[in-house]
């Protein structure tokens, strides 16, 4: 199952910019929780009813959000998958998320159950997608980016631009690759661009794993 995204907002703050995402202590935690476990049941080291019961510890999130889940070994990324139904509980956007990450990425094989105690996993909460008429108001390192041209889209992470070294135009460019589209569609009027604010948070693919 291909991700999706959600129909943009129209949701700004006082600078006219995309908002801040802001999840308590406890949904960040329940999270957390949660995509270790899914990342868990997908390559088979913990049983289905896992995630039930992780399900079942933290009913009380009711916010509906879109989700990436990053898992990475040694600062090297090993899979990176979003689920951008901003309509869906943000509870079932991490399992999804989660799912992919670990075997669905077409980049990297699956991840294997015993490579879990030497992985990493983030979370990243979506914000709403805000049309960026601007490019120039676009803030590197601080709003994610999506490229839109009919069928064709491309979104990155906030991160990603300064984890590649990337000045604006680089990351604007590299937005408009990963859609499928030449470098530079981003300045053609049949271009729409999207911003958005992430709530990144993430430790050990596993609880039993020594903090980095």
């Amino acid at each position: 199952m291909a991700p999706t995204l959600e129909s943009p907002s129209t949701t700004l703050d006082e600078a006219g910019l995309p908002p801040p995402v802001t999840l308590t202590p406890d949904e960040r935690a329940a999270l957390l929780d949660i995509a270790r476990v899914a990342v868990a049941v997908a390559v088979r080291a913990a049983p289905v009813g896992g995630l039930r019961d992780a399900l079942a510890r933290h009913p009380a999130i009711g916010r509906r959000a879109a989700a990436f889940v990053t898992l990475t070994e040694d600062g090297e990324l090993r899979g990176c998958v979003g689920h951008m139904d901003a309509g869906t509980p943000v509870a079932d956007s991490v399992v999804e998320a989660a799912n992919w990450a670990a075997l669905g990425d077409p980049r990297f094989p699956s991840v294997r159950a015993q490579e879990l105690p030497r992985l990493h996993l983030e979370v990243s909460v979506l914000g709403p997608l805000v049309l960026q008429a601007d490019a120039s108001r676009w803030r590197l390192g601080i709003d994610g980016i999506v490229v839109e041209r009919g069928s064709r889209r491309g979104l990155l992470l906030p991160e990603v631009g300064p984890m590649l070294g990337h000045d604006r135009t680089a990351m604007l460019d590299t937005a408009c690759l990963k859609a499928g589209l030449p470098a530079g569609a981003w300045r053609d009027p049949g271009t729409t661009l999207y911003a958005f604010r992430t709530d990144r948070f993430g430790g050990p693919a596993t609880v039993d794993a020594p903090e980095a």
